[in-house]
């Protein structure tokens, strides 16, 4: 699978990443419905799901970079917000995206380091509260680590609840609401930093 995104510069670049190596994980979905929002919405999108982040261990002192690594940096830097999602393992995000988030220390030595003063919306999907809350925390926490501005919504997803459909389409109005929601505000901070530079 590859990176998917949509065509146009007269927008905002929102930029997502996040899942599992499963192919249509909860976490997964919940990303592209968020991102369905935000282009709804009139943002461009760009989406790296799990395979996309099935990327080496980030070393710092390595400097070549593989073709996927790259293209997600490349993504990152264009971004004028970012949203991430994790599901929550043991409880905690996942190796496989905080390593991806680890790349973004690529960024250090731009004129913007790292992604700082960028919008930075946090969705966690987890087979119980306790997991999905405790996940949502830490990707805020990382967002501030690396100089975003996590949104005032962060949309935690419980995954025992029976929020998918049979075809695999959410079905819950909140978690639908909620998500919108958080599109709306990574898009309206995004835009009105876009529209002062």
């Amino acid at each position: 699978m590859t990176a998917s995104t949509t065509t146009g510069g007269g927008a905002p670049l929102i930029v997502g990443l996040g899942g599992t190596l499963r192919a249509n994980s909860s976490t997964e979905r919940a990303i592209r419905y968020c991102l369905a929002s935000v282009e709804h919405q009139g943002g461009r999108t760009r989406f790296f799901s799990g395979p996309d982040l099935d990327l080496p261990m980030y070393a710092p002192h390595e400097l070549e970079r593989t073709p996927k690594a790259l293209e997600l940096v490349s993504a990152l830097r264009d971004a004028d917000a970012v949203v991430v999602g994790s599901p929550g393992y043991h409880g905690a995000i996942s190796g496989l995206v905080k390593n991806a988030l680890d790349y973004i220390e690529d960024l250090r030595e731009d004129p913007r380091v790292y992604l700082d003063n960028t919008p930075w919306g946090c969705i966690s999907c987890a087979y119980g509260w306790q997991a999905a809350v405790g996940t949502l925390g830490q990707l805020r926490s990382i967002g501030h680590a690396l100089r975003a501005w996590p949104t005032p919504l962060g949309v935690a997803i419980n995954s025992a609840d029976k929020i998918w459909d049979d075809a695999g389409e959410l079905k819950d109005s909140s978690i639908c609401d909620q998500l919108d929601m958080l599109a709306t505000q990574v898009l309206t901070f995004a835009q009105t930093a876009w529209e002062t530079t």
